[in-house]
């Protein structure tokens, strides 16, 4: 016998309406929506009432959201659970992590596996498949990091999108972890114009910045603000320019990641502007932090070592407006966390060997909530740039990233009302301080489904270990 719930009451918001209406649940998915009070509302309660008994485990529920949002659930597409950085590992296991994305709001990850140099992509996906199974509290999928580009590499990466696993990142930072240098990069993109693939770049020119974080630390400047000094904007505008006209060459469709400078979206304005296929990610560290945390006394700002790096506060105009105007077009966390004590103290007296990465995916659909009543954007876009965009850049959407008939019945009722102070003691992220310590927010989560199973029920963890399950995704469906 099938498993139903009704949503009744709330404000349904998607990337492309608003609707105050009752969202009916079965086996897992969304089977229908209908207007709040309209004949086809009553009368799915009047069927469930007229089947007679209910089977073992009840019909299902009822969940008033009267006053409240009712919005699809999150998807964040760019996230490292348990990643190896500078001798240690994320903190976030993939059910520590997985559970706090769902605290957020959050119901898919698309998570990192990692080809270290001299193996083969199947053997870091295996690796990544084993790290996640049977633990994760929300849905998930993977990227492949490229780290060895080869003529074995490339026959993989057809074999791989065969398979669902559609995007591949690519760095130019990192000489001797991650780099690949041009000509390489030229290859994954013409391999990728090929089999449909996504290349996913992180753009800031690494050659360069090692150069200038020599000479830093030759002249004693060791503190974590150097960090965001020696990462100069100009250079990762400098590699968002290159990978663009890479791109452009192979005839492939280009991702940036983690977009932080203003210099940076110009290129990706430019680009845009002349039709190229080439999109933008940006990161709520990068539009409600800046330099300013960097410098924090002490040590302090190593809390706030990522790369790309914060930017100074006058950036953050450049970044919202190019999430209004669509040249920047998806919001990621980059959940990387380390932890303060023994793991950012690593680079205590040398900045280079703080581990890059910041906690950040149990926050993101609260802070983009709080953009909204800062005026920053409007809800649809919120739920666009958060929810459905991700979920067609990589090939998730339509089962993931709407509330329609037929979609997965990832759902979340948010209390717009509600107010929050950010904090370490409240967050349920396996890392040891926030990055917003002390922010007053205006909304937040209430109850979460995951493929209609509830996995946050009031504001109480409901849900379970292993519930999440791997998702193979289809190329990219993004055409904006």
């Amino acid at each position: 016998m099938s498993s139903r719930l009704v949503i009744r009451g709330g404000l349904v918001i998607t990337a492309a309406d608003e609707i105050h209406a009752d969202v009916l649940i079965e086996d897992g998915r969304i089977a229908a929506l209908a207007a709040s009070g309209t004949p086809a509302a009553e009368a799915f309660t009047a069927e469930r009432s007229e089947m007679g008994a209910p089977p073992p485990g009840g019909w299902g529920r009822t969940i008033d959201a009267t006053g409240k949002y009712v919005i699809p659930g999150g998807v964040d597409g760019h996230t490292h659970m348990e990643m190896p950085f500078g001798g240690t590992y994320a903190s976030d296991t993939f059910e520590t992590g997985t559970r706090a994305a769902a605290w957020g709001g959050t119901t898919t990850i698309v998570d990192f596996a990692v080809q270290t140099v001299g193996s083969a992509l199947r053997e870091g996906l295996d690796a990544w498949h084993a790290k996640a199974e049977g633990t994760c509290a929300i849905d998930y999928g993977f990227h492949m990091i490229v780290s060895d580009v080869n003529d074995e590499t490339l026959k993989e990466m057809d074999l791989l999108v065969e398979e669902g696993v559609t995007s591949f990142k690519q760095f130019m930072a990192y000489p001797g972890v991650f780099y690949s240098d041009d000509g390489q990069i030229l290859r994954a993109m013409q391999r990728a114009a090929e089999n449909g693939g996504l290349i996913m770049m992180h753009a800031e020119n690494g050659i360069a910045i090692d150069v200038l974080v020599e000479q830093a630390l030759a002249r004693g400047e060791t503190d974590p603000r150097y960090h965001g000094e020696v990462r100069k904007a100009l250079l990762e505008a400098e590699a968002t320019h290159r990978a663009i006209r890479l791109a452009q060459v192979a005839g492939a469709p280009l991702y940036v990641v983690h977009v932080s400078a203003r210099e940076a979206v110009a290129e990706l304005t430019r680009a845009r502007d002349e039709g190229l296929p080439v999109f933008g990610e940006t990161c709520p560290q990068y539009l409600f932090l800046s330099t300013d945390n960097l410098a924090e006394p002490g040590f302090e700002g190593a809390k706030y070592v990522c790369s790309t790096p914060l930017r100074p506060r006058e950036h953050q105009a450049a970044l919202w407006r190019g999430l209004r105007t669509n040249d920047l077009q998806v919001v990621s966390t980059d959940h990387c966390p380390f932890c303060f004590t023994g793991q950012k103290e690593l680079g205590r007296g040398d900045f280079s060997r703080i581990p890059n990465g910041m906690p950040g995916v149990e926050n993101r659909m609260d802070l983009l909530h709080q953009a909204v009543v800062d005026g920053h954007i409007s809800r649809r876009r919120w739920i666009e740039i958060a929810c459905a965009t991700p979920a067609r850049m990589f090939g998730l959407y339509p089962k993931k990233g709407t509330i329609a008939p037929g979609a997965d019945a990832d759902v979340v009722v948010y209390d717009p009302h509600a107010e929050q102070v950010i904090s370490a003691e409240t967050h349920h992220m396996n890392v040891d301080y926030s990055a917003y310590e002390g922010k007053r927010v205006t909304g937040r989560v209430e109850t979460v489904l995951s493929r209609g199973e509830l996995v946050i029920t009031e504001r109480e963890y409901t849900g379970r270990a292993g519930h999440g399950v791997y998702t193979p995704r289809s190329t990219c469906q993004y055409l904006g």
